[in-house]
């Protein structure tokens, strides 16, 4: 066996204590926790189609770069049996003989995750100003492409990754929820803004982990953050398509209607890895080997060097049309 990946497993396998704790520290019983239908209207009810009503109306206010980032961000969210498939084949993470308290946490993660696309979902679809078809076909292609992060079977990068990730979510759907608030879309923010609150949450696990691999190990911990920011945090939406086109061809117009309207930008990204720097306290960390001081060394002048290079920037103001938005039915 690779003797890195040696060392990873008995890291993983001396945290396994904690993890029963984790899961109580940061997640919510399921009883306990907010489920979309407290924030959609209750088919059961006789307000339910005033309540329906309302939601069409108050959409109809909400432009159409907003729609697009809606769509994506529900997308990337319902793409979730990606994300924890490839969790559960991380180093350390088993679901054999009735699995391990590593794969009880992605099993429970995954639980509190999947209400997110849950509840955007029924919100599109009610709104009736998104082309639903269309949204299911993109969510079907993004599951059946997968994705590939860059992080293997490296616990280490993986929750360098899911630190991330969790950070870059919050961003986005916190934006999102003022902006729909500033249109005066009030449900929609509170869904939103709950959404990010969730995101918050599991940020604070997976880094947790991180610091945790840092006490034990600190310079594979060290070399793989490097690792990780040197060939950039990919999002898992990388791939992202519309029906009939090629894998990731939507991609990148999706990532420039998200910058123009200020909900995920350049500068958020290297605002995260700064976060990170200084969650993990970088700059102060003890016991490292020359590889790992290298490492360091890197990581903490990245954040300016990509300042320099995102000043330079020109987000594209042109509209791009995707099949998911009608424009017609857009301000």
């Amino acid at each position: 066996m690779d003797p890195q990946k040696n060392i990873r497993l008995e890291v993983m396998q001396q945290l396994e204590s904690k993890v029963d704790g984790f899961i109580d520290q940061f997640l919510i019983p399921v009883e306990e926790i907010w489920q979309p239908t407290d924030f959609l209207p209750n088919s059961q009810g006789d307000s339910f189609y005033d309540e329906v009503t309302e939601i069409r109306e108050l959409a109809k206010e909400l432009p159409y770069d907003f729609w697009v980032v809606l769509v994506g961000d529900t997308i990337t969210e319902e793409a979730l049996p990606t994300y924890e498939s490839w969790l559960m084949d991380v180093d350390g993470i088993s679901q054999q003989d009735g699995g391990t308290s590593w794969s009880r946490w992605v099993r429970y993660w995954t639980a509190e995750e999947n209400r997110h696309g849950d509840v955007l979902n029924k919100y599109l679809y009610l709104s009736g100003r998104v082309n639903m078809i269309e949204v299911e076909r993109t969510t079907q292609h993004l599951i059946n492409d997968g994705f590939d992060i860059g992080t293997d079977r490296d616990p280490y990068k993986n929750f360098v990754y899911t630190s991330f990730q969790e950070l870059a979510t919050y961003v986005s759907h916190n934006r999102v929820a003022k902006l729909a608030r500033n249109y005066g879309n009030k449900s929609l923010a509170k869904m939103c803004k709950i959404i990010s609150g969730d995101e918050m949450r599991h940020f604070n696990a997976y880094s947790t982990f991180v610091d945790e691999i840092f006490k034990i190990d600190p310079s594979n911990m060290m070399i793989a953050f490097k690792d990780m920011m040197k060939n950039k945090i990919v999002m898992p939406a990388m791939f992202l398509r519309e029906s009939g086109d090629t894998m990731g061809s939507a991609f990148d117009e999706f990532s420039n209607c998200a910058q123009r309207i200020g909900v995920y930008t350049g500068n958020d990204y290297i605002d995260i890895m700064k976060r990170l720097i200084v969650r993990w306290d970088i700059e102060k960390l003890t016991g490292l080997n020359e590889e790992a001081e290298k490492a360091r060394d890197f990581v903490t002048k990245l954040p300016a060097r990509m300042e320099r290079i995102q000043s330079r920037m020109k987000i594209s103001d042109e509209i791009t049309h995707f099949k998911w938005v009608n424009p017609a039915l857009t301000k």
